[in-house]
C-alpha cells in the first residue's frame, strides 16, 4: 500500500537532496560542537551556551530529516564516510576567534538555507506537502538564528535599514 499517495519513482529527487541535507546537518552539528568545546575569551559564556542550544537543535533535525527519508521509503544515509563525501558544509577548524566561529555558523546556515530550497522544489514538484512542511519550519527557525548571530556579530554603531512609506 503506498500511504503516500506518491509514486516511487517520483520520491528519489526529493530523497537525494534531504540526504544531501542530512549529510550537511551531520557536519554543521559537529562544527557547532567543535566551537562549542573551543570557545575563548570574554564571550565565551554566551557563544558556549549558544553553540550547545544550535547543536541540540540541529541533533534533532538530523532526526527528523532521517526519519523523513525512512517515511518515503528510502534509507538515509548514515555513515561519516558519504556524509563528508556528499556534504557541501566543511569541517571546520578549531582554532579561530569567537567572531569567526560565528562568521563560520552563519556560512554554514547559507548553505543549509540552499540546501532546503533544493529539497522543497522537488518536494514541490510531487506533491510532497509533508517534506515542504517540514522544511518550512526548519527554513523559518534557521533564518531567526541567522539574523541573531549576524546581530552578534555586527560592530556596536550598525544600524538596520529604514523602510521609506
Amino acid at each position: 500500500m503506498n500511504y503516500l499517495n506518491i509514486e516511487d519513482e517520483k520520491l528519489h529527487a526529493t530523497v537525494v537532496e534531504l540526504n544531501i541535507l542530512l549529510a550537511d546537518y551531520h557536519i554543521y552539528y559537529q562544527n557547532l560542537r567543535n566551537f562549542h568545546w573551543n570557545i575563548l575569551g570574554e564571550n565565551f559564556f554566551e557563544l558556549h551556551n549558544k553553540f550547545e542550544e544550535l547543536y541540540s537543535d540541529a541533533r534533532l533535525k538530523i532526526d527528523e530529516i532521517a526519519e523523513r527519508i525512512l517515511t518515503l521509503r528510502y534509507h538515509p544515509i548514515s555513515n561519516l564516510k558519504d556524509y563528508l563525501r556528499i556534504a557541501t558544509i566543511k569541517e571546520a577548524v578549531s582554532d579561530i576567534t569567537d567572531k569567526e566561529m560565528v562568521s563560520t555558523i552563519l556560512d554554514n546556515h547559507a548553505i543549509l538555507l540552499t540546501q532546503m530550497s533544493k529539497v522543497v522544489k522537488e518536494a514541490e514538484k510531487i506533491n510532497d506537502e509533508g517534506t515542504i512542511d517540514l522544511i518550512g519550519a526548519y527554513i523559518r527557525e534557521l533564518e531567526k538564528n541567522s539574523w541573531m548571530l549576524d546581530a552578534f556579530n555586527q560592530n556596536t554603531n550598525a544600524q538596520l535599514k529604514k523602510s521609506e512609506f
